[in-house]
């Protein structure tokens, strides 16, 4: 096995025991925190975030949020990798930038940021898939970017929940809907909303709105491309990881 197998077996099973854990005290705390943070948060707002997230888990099930990249066919791990880390870096970058720029403008322009973020967002999970070889013009691939997104975005206890769901992905894929009238968006965006809000609600503040849309829209697109590393490694056939291409 090569220096780069060693890392990438390594940093995936650290990766799967975190992802696994039972929620831990603090994670109810904070969960039970969240949901009340997200009773006092003014209705406007909640009707921007609900409706971003409806238009933007429909465009992904349609297919229109995606340019059709050919999945990346015929490399070794590491050459593939060193590509999605690029892809990762640039939209942490734009989404940190645009973050800055919403966050300093003002409440109206702060609620603009969200559907415009996650838009970037999808749009780098795309890439992400194209990059390990899936291509997104299967519905179920865009269930599996949808996934991603909610292990991310979710409390520990459904964290879990998914990663399991993502651990036997070719099994469960057969039990999902085949078309986007099935599925069900409004459980989906809950969660997202529950583990969110709070973070984009300090980024209306007046004075404080561009440090903190920049530094949660750095932080939490990181997180997310971390994220669907592992998650697509999950799905690299155990023999093919051990012999793994050059790198070190």
């Amino acid at each position: 096995m090569s220096d780069y197998g060693k890392l990438v077996l390594a940093d995936l099973t650290k990766w799967q025991k975190k992802m696994g854990k039972s929620p831990s005290i603090v994670n109810r705390v904070s969960k039970n925190l969240q949901v009340w943070i997200n009773r006092i948060i003014p209705e406007k707002v909640h009707r921007v975030i609900t409706t971003a997230i409806k238009h933007m888990t429909r465009t992904v099930l349609s297919g229109a949020a995606f340019t059709t990249s050919k999945p990346l066919i015929g490399v070794d791990l590491y050459t593939r990798e060193a590509e999605v880390k690029r892809t990762i870096k640039f939209y942490r970058n734009t989404s940190t930038a645009e973050g800055a720029i919403t966050g300093a403008a003002g409440i109206l322009l702060g609620l603009a940021d969200f559907p415009i973020w996650l838009t970037l967002k999808m749009k780098m999970l795309s890439e992400i898939a194209a990059l390990y070889g899936y291509s997104v013009d299967d519905f179920k691939e865009r269930l599996y970017i949808l996934h991603i997104f909610q292990l991310t975005f979710s409390s520990q206890a459904h964290r879990r929940k998914i990663f399991f769901l993502l651990e036997r992905w070719e099994e469960y894929k057969n039990e999902l809907p085949n078309n986007m009238n099935e599925f069900d968006w409004r459980n989906f965006q809950q969660e997202y909303r529950d583990y969110i809000d709070l973070a984009k609600l300090l980024q209306l503040v007046p004075g404080i709105g561009a440090a903190v849309g920049a530094y949660v829209n750095h932080r939490l697109t990181e997180k997310l491309g971390y994220n669907a590393m592992q998650a697509y490694r999950m799905r690299v056939d155990s023999a093919v990881l051990k012999s793994i291409g050059s790198g070190s």
